[in-house]
C-alpha cells in the first residue's frame, strides 16, 4: 500500500538545500530508512546526476516501490531491505549516506549500527547526513521537541531525542568528522559528517574497514 508522509513534504526543500552544496557531479547515495518513498523520489528527481539507493526494512518496501514505479526515474533504483540491526549492508561503495527521522525511533545500539554501517558503506571522504531532532548540552531545544520526545517514550521506552554530543561521539568513533550543523524547520536538524581519509571505521559486524 502506498503511504504518505506530510512532514516528508514539508522538510524536503530545505534538507535539498542542504544536499545540493554538498552533493556535486555525479554521485552514488544510499538512504536508511526510506519510509514512504517520498523522499527518495523528490531528491532524485532533483539531483539527475545522482543514483539514489532506498533501502528500509523489508516490511515496508512494497509500498517504496509503488513511489518509485510511479516515478519511473531512471536515477532511482529499486529499493533494498536493509535492518541496520541485522546486517546485510550492501557491499557498493557509495559517496554519500542519507538518512532522516530514523534515530530517534531506533534504540540507542541501532543508531550506533546505523553510524557504523554508514562508514562502513561511505567510500573515504564520503558524507553522512542524518537529519531529526536533537538535544544539546542534555537539554531540549524546544518545548514541542519536549513534547515530542514524552510522546516517543510512550510508544516505547527504547525511543527518544538523542543527545547530539552522544551521536557525535559515535560517529567520530566511525571515522567521522563534523562538518556542518544545519538549522532545520520545526526544530530539526541536518548534520553533515565526512568520513575522514583513511580511518578506520567499525562496520556492523564489528569488523575494521
Amino acid at each position: 500500500m502506498k503511504t504518505f508522509a506530510e512532514s516528508a513534504e514539508r522538510n524536503r526543500d530545505p534538507i535539498l538545500a542542504v544536499l545540493r552544496r554538498w552533493v556535486t557531479g555525479p554521485n552514488r547515495i544510499l538512504e536508511i530508512g526510506s519510509g514512504t518513498g517520498q523522499h527518495a523520489v523528490y531528491f532524485a528527481g532533483a539531483l539527475p546526476d545522482v543514483v539514489w539507493q532506498a533501502s528500509d526494512r523489508a516490511e515496508n518496501l512494497p509500498g517504496i516501490g509503488q513511489w518509485i514505479e510511479e516515478a519511473g526515474l531512471p536515477n532511482l533504483v529499486e529499493a533494498i531491505a536493509l535492518d541496520v540491526s541485522r546486517g546485510g549492508w550492501p557491499r557498493a561503495a557509495f559517496d554519500a549516506v542519507f538518512s532522516a527521522n530514523t534515530a530517534h525511533i531506533m534504540s540507542r545500539q541501532e543508531v550506533e549500527s546505523m553510524i557504523a554501517g554508514a562508514a562502513a558503506a561511505l567510500r573515504s571522504g564520503g558524507l553522512f547526513f542524518l537529519y531529526g531532532p536533537f538535544n544539546y548540552g542534555g537539554r531540549f531545544t524546544s518545548e514541542s521537541n519536549a513534547r515530542f520526545d514524552a510522546g516517543l517514550r510512550a510508544q516505547a521506552a527504547h525511543m527518544g531525542i538523542r543527545d547530539f554530543e552522544a551521536v557525535d561521539a559515535w560517529a567520530s568513533a566511525s571515522g567521522f568528522v563534523l562538518v556542518e550543523d544545519n538549522a532545520m524547520p520545526a526544530n530539526n536538524r541536518l548534520l553533515v559528517w565526512r568520513r575522514t581519509e583513511g580511518a578506520t571505521a567499525a562496520n556492523p559486524r564489528g569488523e575494521r574497514s
